[in-house]
């Protein structure tokens, strides 16, 4: 119950934002997907400056963060899932 009082609360706050910049929800598609990465990019703020405190550089306090990862979502061509990448157990490979 706790986080949704809380969501409530963030969507107040933006809500608020939105009435003094005199921006009508919902948002311009434009508008709307600008204030989306500012999210994502503001969630990253403590993280990122957790690590620098602890003396990391800011390259490694954004990958200790793991930012890309949550802002960018799995890019085409990673794959964390080393298994897809192996070959077949029986040892015959199948070709397309």
């Amino acid at each position: 119950m706790k986080i949704y009082l809380l969501s409530l609360g963030a969507g107040l706050l933006v809500g608020v934002v939105y009435s003094l910049l005199n921006v009508r929800s919902p948002a311009p598609p434009l508008v709307a997907l600008v204030g989306l990465l500012g999210i994502l990019a503001g969630e990253q703020i403590v993280p990122v400056a957790r690590q620098l405190l602890s003396g990391h550089g800011l390259a490694s306090a954004w990958q200790q963060a793991k930012c890309a990862p949550h802002m960018f979502g799995m890019l085409p061509g990673r794959q964390t899932d080393p298994s897809k990448n192996a070959a077949p157990a029986d040892g015959l490979e199948k070709h397309s």
